[in-house]
C-alpha cells in the first residue's frame, strides 16, 4: 500500500464539502496516525506555494507565534503563477534594487500576492507591474508578503521608521497591495513627499 501524503492526511482528518471548505482542524488533533502532520518550521506540508496550497485556500491561524488550527477555504482558482515575459525582464537587466540601490536586482512582482489573472498571464503583464529588488531585499518581500498573506495585516511600515503605515488603505487586507510599502517602495517614498 503506497505511503500517503501529508497533504492526503490532513484532507482525510479535514474532510472538506465539495466545495473544499472544511472545519478548522486544530493542531492538537495530529496524534496517531495523524501524528506526522504536527507542525516543524513553518507547516510546510501546508504552505501556500506547496501541493495543498495550490489545491485549497489555506487558513494558518495563529495564537501568538504557533499555528493552532488549518482551515480549508474553497479550491484555489488562482494558481500562483512566476513567469515573467522576457521583454520585461530585459527591461530590468543594470537596474539598481529601489530598496537597498545595489547592483545584481531580480525582477520583482510588485503584488506580493500574484493572485490576479491579468499578472499572471505574460501576455496581458506590463513593465509597471515590476521592479527591481535586490536578493535580501525581495527575500524580506516574500516573507513580508507571507505573513499578509497568512494573518490578512498588511505590512506596517512604521516598523522601518516611516511616520505612516501604508500611504493608502489601513492595515487590513482588503483585496490590493496598493499603498503598501512592499508594493511599490519608490512610489511609497514619492508618496510622503508629496504629502509632507
Amino acid at each position: 500500500m503506497p505511503r500517503k501524503t501529508l497533504g492526503s492526511l490532513f484532507l482525510e482528518l479535514a474532510q472538506p464539502d465539495e466545495d473544499g471548505f472544511s472545519r478548522a482542524v486544530h493542531v492538537s488533533e495530529f496524534v496517531g496516525e495523524y501524528a506526522q502532520l504536527q507542525l516543524g518550521n513553518g507547516g510546510s506540508w501546508c504552505r501556500t506555494d506547496g501541493a495543498l496550497g495550490k489545491q485549497f485556500n489555506i487558513e494558518r491561524h495563529k495564537e501568538g507565534n504557533r499555528i493552532d488550527y488549518i482551515r480549508l477555504h474553497g479550491f484555489n482558482k488562482q494558481p500562483i503563477v512566476k513567469a515573467i515575459r522576457q521583454d520585461i525582464k530585459d527591461n530590468f537587466i543594470g537596474s539598481r534594487c529601489v530598496v537597498l540601490a545595489t547592483g545584481n536586482a531580480e525582477v520583482d512582482h510588485k503584488d506580493g500576492r500574484r493572485d490576479d489573472p491579468r499578472l499572471n498571464n505574460p501576455d496581458t503583464q506590463e513593465i509597471d507591474d515590476f521592479q527591481p529588488l535586490s536578493k535580501a531585499a525581495n527575500d524580506a518581500k516574500r516573507q513580508h508578503c507571507k505573513d499578509c498573506r497568512d494573518t490578512g495585516n498588511r505590512f506596517d511600515a512604521k516598523r522601518l521608521g516611516y511616520a505612516v503605515s501604508q500611504v493608502k488603505g489601513n492595515g487590513v487586507y482588503r483585496g490590493t497591495c496598493v499603498g503598501c510599502y512592499w508594493f511599490d517602495p519608490k512610489a511609497f517614498n514619492a508618496a510622503l513627499t508629496l504629502n509632507s
